[in-house]
Formats: C-alpha cells, structure tokens, sequence
C-alpha cells in the first residue's frame, strides 16, 4: 500500500499539520484505526498535562482531609468520603489490600 503526505487540523488548536506517509505506514504497521487529531504541539501539551488533560489545564486534584478507620492518623484522599464507607491512610489501605481484606 503507497502512503502519501495528508494535511489534518488539529481538534485543540485549529491549526493544520501534516500525516506524513512515514507516520502513516508506522500507524498501519501497528493496526491503528485512526488518524491523529492533535499536532504535536498540543499533543505535547495534553500529556504533559497529566490524566484527565487537555487545554483545561487539568492536573490538580482536590484532597480531603480525613481520619484512618484502621490506625485514626490524620491523612488526605482525593475522592469526597461518604459517611458509610470506611476511608484508610495510604498504609493501612496498602496492607489491606496486600492480605485481600476489602
């Protein structure tokens, strides 16, 4: 199959880059179905972003503060607890997992 040079806009900023035949032929070889939406540049910057990234600027997570249900050390989670729930500090929660006790 003969790859040629195809001229995309990028979903973030608008602008065009180019497909090249290369890329194309690398994209083929490893079985994806579609064809880039970013330009590198934005590529770039939505991974460096982190999880959940893009122009939004993501990256920060909330955190709150709450007691461990198995030691009471005070420690912070990124999730909202409920009252239901017990919630662990990073050590209890680890060796809890660790000997399958969920």
């Amino acid at each position: 199959m003969s790859f040629q040079d195809k001229t995309l806009t990028c979903v973030d900023c608008g602008q065009t880059f180019v497909f090249t035949a290369g890329e194309q032929e690398f994209y083929a070889q490893k079985g994806f179905q579609n064809a880039p939406k970013r330009c590198k540049s934005c590529k770039v910057t939505k991974r460096s972003s982190g999880p959940g990234g893009g122009m939004d600027g993501g990256g920060s997570r909330e955190l709150f503060e709450v007691v461990c249900s198995s030691c009471g050390q005070k420690t912070t989670v990124p999730f909202k607890p409920t009252s239901d729930r017990p919630v662990y500090c990073r050590t209890c929660f680890q060796s809890r997992r660790a000997s399958g006790d969920r």
